[in-house]
């Protein structure tokens, strides 16, 4: 028989993974036909591989019948190129977002800007009531040998 143990389990690793997936503003996107990315494989565009990691599996299990595309490319130090994200709209418009130099946290409130509808509106006009920032802080400035490199 096995001995019980003297101290209370936390959570488990599956409670933790839907209480990320189901945290607030929960990304419905009712107006989102497919949504593509493109960005590099690695050491560049930081801010768009970490809104793959964090935001996209919210937005996934938010919208499962969303076309979600994404392209990571191999990316060498002299190529010069930004990542970019296209978001298609039911009504058939097509919006291009330069995502480049954005934090995770800014790429997803100007999806949800693009394509959330008027709940959006709604949520922000609450967190605001209640004192809350609704939009991401904006970017530190560089500082020490960030801000002399280029």
């Amino acid at each position: 028989m096995p001995r019980k143990p003297k101290t209370i389990p936390g959570p488990s690793r599956l409670s933790l993974i839907l209480a990320r997936l189901t945290q607030e503003p929960r990304p419905h996107l009712p107006n989102l036909k497919s949504l593509r990315l493109t960005y590099a494989y690695r050491n560049d565009h930081f801010g768009a591989r970490h809104f793959v990691k964090e935001d996209l599996p919210r937005i996934r299990y938010a919208n499962p019948t969303v076309d979600i595309q994404v392209d990571k490319k191999l990316k060498t130090k002299e190529e010069t190129w930004k990542p970019e994200m296209v978001v298609e709209l039911k009504n058939g418009t097509t919006h291009k977002l330069d995502i480049d130099g954005k934090w995770s946290t800014a790429i997803f409130h100007e999806l949800m800007e693009i394509s959330a509808g008027p709940w959006w509106q709604k949520w922000k006009r609450e967190r605001a009531a209640a004192g809350e920032a609704a939009s991401p802080p904006p970017p530190k400035p560089k500082t020490g040998a960030a801000a002399v490199l280029p």
